[in-house]
């Protein structure tokens, strides 16, 4: 195995190079003989002269998002087949206290939280302790049970929340340290935003506090602490030595800090949804989190998982055309880079993550990094390069470009109807017309227009100027997010406030639902 500790600071050329230009944008075809080699240097489980040249050019990529978009630090972990072939730290993981990022370096998951948490779900599930099929109310207390808009609240099952398919709406909820009072109870939080606004199973909406929920239910049918459950059932077993749920008392003087967009420090911040974001991990432990998943333990690793649940947490669940393939805590994918991969990103302030597994080449990478952006994929994809046989980067998707909404005439019309946030209701009236013009009133507001709206998939989605009076929205200025399914001369579901601060603070969607008064319209 590799291991190392690059200098905070590299020397080089000034200008962006044209590698790090290439993986934002798309593959390169490796010649035939160069692919050949490394399908034979990876046939074996040794370091090679050829492998070195691979990772050093990804060690020189890293060095150029250092040097020239100011990324703070990044931590590298490659490993084959049971093997871990190559890690190493980059740059500063704490700037003002001097830390050096290493392997071993604590870093805040973001969303990788969430293969944690469904990893420990589906532990209660094989000791028989919770019924994935079952009703998630039926682990959950009284105060903190899901509602629904869409049937009953008990046709939303454990699998759903664990796929994204419960319909839980859009949410994040950021607490920074010194701005006042931390998180409310996890009941709290779901009793508030825990509220089904789609039909289970219909469509695919990545919902953070869908993730809280599971983490209160691991809580409730373990009768142990999350934190707890987390460090003795998953991190101590596979020999996750700086992993924890939040910073764990001892790992504070070796973890990274965040930073922002403009390399600011971010103060320490705390959600409501901890089973969806706030482990932490150093790419080390992910690495061997990974291996456990694929089916490919270290020596020192005890089993936590059986085949069976492995494999399912990685088939995918959602409906055909989801923006994205998601099984149980896993996002999948059938074809990247030309090959099959499961895995997860994360991101948020300050945080940068990646961990990606593919299991036909026996291959798991972890990268974590601690800015905003990080470019945690754009460097799991260079790793991938250098270690998985005949990877390629994949096209980068073109961005999307508004030009105009022509709606349908099952749309145009005069719509009145309510937003109902959890203290309050609020009527609501909009207005499509023939145009394309989206026009939208909020209680005794003015009327505004809806900015790029669009019908996709029988959804309609857009953003305009407005605001929700519920207390937790006020505290912020923020603007109101669409997202509304046209159900013949209904159109159901949310309007998410979505703070315009920086650092973010919070989306949180309420139910909106109205009915065509007029069809028609100028």
């Amino acid at each position: 195995m590799w291991s190392g500790r690059a200098t905070p600071t590299s020397d080089g050329a000034p200008s962006m190079s044209r590698r790090l230009q290439r993986l934002r944008t798309g593959p390169t075809v490796r010649a035939p003989g160069m692919l050949l080699l490394t399908l034979l240097l990876l046939a074996h489980g040794t370091p090679t002269a050829a492998q070195e040249a691979d990772v050093q050019a990804v060690r020189s990529l890293i060095h150029e998002l250092i040097r020239e978009e100011g990324l703070p630090s990044a931590a590298v972990s490659v490993a084959r087949g049971g093997e871990i072939l190559w890690e190493e730290g980059f740059g500063w993981a704490d700037r003002e206290r001097q830390i050096r990022a290493t392997p071993h370096t604590p870093y805040s998951l973001a969303s990788i939280s969430k293969p944690i948490t469904a990893t420990a779900i589906l532990i209660l599930s094989e000791r028989g302790e919770l019924d994935l099929d079952g009703p998630a109310n039926a682990y959950l207390p009284p105060a903190g049970r899901i509602r629904s808009y869409e049937g009953d609240a008990d046709a939303v099952t454990v699998r759903h929340l664990l796929s994204h398919t419960g319909g839980l709406p859009l949410h994040y909820q950021f607490f920074y340290r010194g701005e006042g009072d931390g998180p409310p109870p996890m009941d709290t939080s779901i009793h508030r935003y825990g509220a089904a606004l789609h039909r289970p199973g219909e469509r695919y909406v990545y919902s953070n506090i869908g993730y809280g929920v599971l983490n209160r239910i691991v809580e409730q049918v373990s009768g142990r602490s999350f934190a707890h459950f987390s460090q003795t059932e998953i991190f101590t077993p596979l020999g996750m030595h700086r992993s924890s749920l939040d910073i764990r008392p001892g790992l504070e003087p070796y973890s990274a800090a965040r930073y922002g967009n403009e390399q600011e420090w971010i103060p320490f911040y705390d959600f409501d949804h901890p089973g969806a974001s706030a482990h932490w991990a150093s790419a080390h432990d992910l690495v061997r989190f990974g291996l456990s998943h694929g089916g490919w333990p270290l020596n020192d690793q005890r089993e936590i998982l059986g085949e069976e649940a492995r494999l399912a947490m990685r088939r995918m669940e959602t409906p055909p055309g989801s923006p994205r393939g998601y099984g149980l805590g896993w996002i999948v994918a059938e074809d990247h880079g030309g090959h099959r991969q499961f895995g997860h990103s994360g991101g948020m302030p300050g945080v940068s993550t990646q961990l990606q597994i593919y299991p036909d080449a026996e291959v798991v990478i972890a990268v974590v990094t601690n800015g905003s952006p990080g470019r945690a994929g754009v460097i799991a994809n260079a790793v991938a390069e250098a270690f998985v046989p005949g990877f390629e980067t994949p096209d980068s998707p073109s961005p999307s470009r508004w030009d105009s909404f022509a709606p349908p005439p099952a749309l145009v019309g005069r719509w009145e109807g309510e937003i109902e946030t959890w203290d309050r209701q609020i009527p609501v009236g909009l207005e499509v017309r023939p145009d394309g013009a989206v026009h939208v009133r909020v209680g005794n507001g003015l009327t505004t227009l809806v900015n790029e709206p669009q019908l996709n998939d029988g959804v309609l989605r857009g953003e305009f100027l407005g605001t929700l009076p519920s207390p937790d929205m006020a505290l912020r200025p923020h603007t109101l997010l669409l997202e509304l399914t046209l159900d013949g001369e209904r159109l159901r579901g949310s309007v998410t406030a979505r703070s315009t601060t920086n650092p973010i603070h919070f989306a949180l969607s309420s139910r909106m639902e109205l009915r065509r008064t007029e069809a028609g319209g100028r």
